[in-house]
């Protein structure tokens, strides 16, 4: 289990970005860029954070073609960062060569960013998995068999919600990482996720990392609450 929340950087602009994180600037933090930052300020948002000492999950869920992963992967390790991940249901081939990209782009190869995939997005439900992606296996069953993919394809662990992290850990190994969003403080909305658990309950259900977002970003004191959430997550 790794002691920091992650906190989800759900800003659009660099501007955003740099006047929340100078709220933390006596902590060092493990943060979480999407689509939404990376797509509209591009690899300097990134070289700026890591800049600050700040460890970062480039949550950009590349799902392509293998050969397309693969080169888009070694351009995206050159920026230093510490986890990546890509969508689970792009295959094993695809997830193999996110990770020779991985290994090629990394400059010290001692030191390479942690490969995850995203087996259900956790705001996904039972009965829109069904109808919409036509998978007529459970939920869990869904979850369980791409994360078995993603362990054979070499990778370090999953996206899944906190309720299928124990499961993960059974049928790949206690060292799989299962990085868990969906995470809200008990009474906080749950806005469009679905899955979704408290700090103290991932923590009792075998999570390795948790992500949080709006919880901590539209808090009037987002400090308050991510020492709040830090010390619920570490069973304090």
């Amino acid at each position: 289990m790794n002691t920091k929340p992650m906190i989800a950087l759900d800003f659009s602009t660099a501007e955003e970005t740099k006047t929340f994180l100078t709220l933390f600037k006596d902590e060092e933090l493990y943060v979480k860029l999407g689509m939404e930052l990376y797509y509209q300020n591009g690899p300097e948002i990134v070289k700026w954070v890591k800049n600050l000492g700040h460890e970062i999950f480039l949550d950009l869920k590349l799902h392509d073609i293998p050969n397309t992963v693969y080169r888009a992967m070694k351009g995206l390790a050159a920026l230093d960062i510490d986890m990546i991940n890509v969508h689970a249901s792009g295959g094993s081939q695809m997830m193999k060569a996110a990770k020779e990209g991985i290994m090629e782009g990394t400059p010290n190869k001692s030191n390479l960013p942690k490969l995850i995939a995203v087996t259900q997005l956790t705001s996904t439900t039972e009965e829109a998995m069904r109808n919409e992606q036509l998978i007529q296996a459970s939920l869990m069953d869904s979850v369980l068999h791409y994360a078995k993919n993603t362990c054979e394809a070499g990778l370090d662990g999953v996206v899944c919600s906190a309720w299928e992290a124990a499961k993960i850990k059974e049928i790949t190994s206690s060292d799989f990482l299962c990085v868990t969003p969906g995470i809200r403080p008990a009474g906080a909305s749950i806005g469009d996720q679905q899955r979704v658990a408290t700090p103290q309950k991932a923590h009792e259900m075998g999570s390795s990392y948790i992500v949080v977002g709006r919880p901590i970003t539209q808090a009037s004191n987002p400090v308050e609450v991510y020492q709040s959430i830090k010390r619920q997550w570490n069973g304090e």
